[in-house]
């Protein structure tokens, strides 16, 4: 049976009685892995279990393909039911798997995990056309469908999430379930022992220091914010921050002002100039790079971006010391962002 996408967490966490084998498959590796693992969970709760969990590869089963057989049918020494999990499965073992289905012996629960796989692929064809087989695809997580992944998860451990953290981890997810897992778990080990979690916690588990504060530079330079300026660079220097990276931010950040300022000239509302830039800015930033627009033309865009260029060249043919290079430039840059356009 094709098990559908909107249906396949619901038919993991209570699989019908006749359930024997299954496959999942898609290219969504992490999320393939997490519903392989549920799945199997529902028979034996420890998947490390040598007395009760079959794990087996394609490369296995096509040496000795008796092998699916003997250990589906195998009686567990500690009582109760098996499990029989093939991991990397193919087409090539779909005749197998045919073979099986169609001459099926004990009662193992046998899920097989696999790529993606296309509609006319044969191995998905001989799990969709069996009753009681079962194909369950799994695709990437949508914008749509990572909010509610990020407070299940969080929900499920006992934490609430404020609605600016919760907007800020979904923009620091990814489209790989397993990767988004770990993002998660990090964020959880961070907050261990509150009830809530806030955005500085998102920013501080879940962020790049190291970013985060090169964009904080770029914002001071760009808004003409001396003492902060001073005071973020001082963080980048302390935390060993290379200075060729903080001109690299810099020089994005200018790029994006120019970008939009050239836009705006062409006529475009500021709001339309802003979701036009890639990669996207960051919401928690839109006010901060808004006023900077403000305050620079491209005439004075321009001068700044020879300036971060200079400074980068300085940095790599002479002896000057990089951090000291970077913190005059960036001030001379804050400099001009404070006077008239």
């Amino acid at each position: 049976m094709e098990v559908k996408t909107g249906q396949a967490d619901r038919f993991i966490a209570n699989p019908p009685k006749g359930l024997t084998t299954a496959l999942v498959f898609g290219p969504d590796a992490g999320l393939v892995q997490e519903r392989a693992e549920r799945l199997l969970k529902t028979v034996v709760s420890d998947l490390t279990d040598p007395f009760n969990v079959a794990d087996l590869s394609e490369s296995a089963l096509l040496a000795d393909n008796a092998r699916l057989f003997d250990e589906a049918a195998a009686i567990s020494m500690m009582g109760g039911r098996r499990v029989v999990r093939v991991r990397g499965a193919g087409n090539n073992l779909a005749d197998l798997f045919e073979s099986f289905l169609d001459n099926h012996v004990g009662d193992a629960l046998v899920v097989v995990e696999a790529g993606d796989l296309a509609k006319s692929s044969a191995l998905r064809k001989v799990f969709e056309s069996d009753k009681s087989a079962a194909a369950i695809a799994c695709y990437p997580d949508s914008a749509r469908d990572l909010p509610d992944l990020v407070r299940d998860a969080l929900k499920a451990a006992g934490f609430s999430i404020a609605p600016d953290a919760l907007e800020d981890a979904v923009s620091r997810l990814g489209v790989d379930r397993g990767v988004n897992r770990r993002e998660l778990e990090k964020l959880m080990l961070y907050a261990h022992g509150q009830k809530q979690i806030s955005l500085a916690d998102v920013r501080a588990a879940m962020g790049d220091e190291a970013e985060a504060r090169t964009d904080a530079v770029a914002d001071a330079a760009g808004g003409g914010d001396l003492a902060g300026l001073d005071r973020e660079l001082e963080r980048l220097w302390v935390s060993d921050t290379n200075p060729a990276q903080v001109i690299r931010g810099a020089m994005g950040h200018f790029q994006k002002l120019l970008t939009a300022s050239e836009a705006m000239a062409r006529g475009e509302p500021m709001e339309v100039a802003l979701r036009r830039l890639r990669p996207p800015l960051h919401f928690t930033r839109t006010d901060a790079f808004k006023a900077q627009m403000r305050r620079w033309n491209s005439d004075k865009l321009g001068d700044a971006l020879d300036m971060l260029l200079e400074a980068e060249a300085l940095t790599r043919t002479t002896g000057v010391p990089a951090e000291a290079v970077t913190g005059r430039t960036l001030m001379n840059i804050a400099a001009m962002a404070r006077a008239k356009v």
